[in-house]
């Protein structure tokens, strides 16, 4: 299975029915694919719509539907859209109940850096702030480590920090990992990897009681 796919199906399975779910750019938008069957989410782009649906056919784009990454979507029946200031009223109100984001880091506190690398051109800090600060859960949905290797869980963020303990879980193509105040805990491995493999690419010290496989 793709690296990217099997993060966002094993991230959907973090959804529960009645849930208001914010999805950030890169492989967290994946996860409108993969909801579970019988579970009913609504799915909030900051940018202005409040009922995102899964990503269209191809031929079926509609450009005027777009999420925050300008990626073509599609709505759902009762799809609401609002204005950027009203959307993130509904952010900063503390009205999303789980938000899956992308991360650059992520270190063994639960603080995360997804906004800037420095040196390279910043568009702006989009609303992961706002996101990380408002929603009631936060969700990290990344590959494990950089093309080069490099780990991207780690003691502590070398980069910008967007938020400070912030992240509760964290959902990569080799591992579930859960930030406690004991540090990071193994709870779901690969099927084709073991714990020492997982801890080679990680540059935080792994708690790895029994994990059990990757459910995907």
């Amino acid at each position: 299975m793709d690296p990217r796919e099997r993060i966002a199906r094993r991230a959907a399975q973090e959804l529960r029915d009645g849930y208001y779910v914010n999805l950030g750019i890169g492989i967290p938008t994946l996860v409108s694919n993969f909801v579970p069957p019988g579970i009913e989410v609504i799915l909030q782009s900051e940018n202005g719509m409040l009922g995102v649906g899964p990503y269209p056919y191809s031929g079926d784009e509609d450009p005027d539907l777009i999420n925050a990454g300008k990626e073509t979507v599609t709505e759902i029946p009762g799809t609401v859209y609002m204005s950027s200031a009203e959307s993130f009223a509904l952010i900063r109100g503390g009205h999303i109940d789980l938000s899956i984001l992308g991360a650059m880091e992520v270190d063994q506190k639960g603080d995360l850096a997804n906004w800037m690398i420095p040196g390279k051109m910043v568009k702006g800090m989009g609303g992961a702030m706002d996101l990380v600060a408002g929603a009631r859960r936060v969700i990290v949905a990344m590959e494990h480590h950089t093309k080069s290797g490099a780990p991207k869980i780690l003691e502590k963020c070398t980069l910008p920090i967007t938020g400070l303990g912030v992240v509760d879980t964290i959902i990569t193509e080799l591992a579930v990992i859960r930030v406690t105040p004991e540090g990071l805990v193994l709870e779901e491995i690969a099927p084709e990897r073991t714990v020492e493999d997982v801890q080679k690419v990680t540059g935080a010290k792994l708690i790895a009681r029994n994990p059990i496989a990757l459910a995907v």
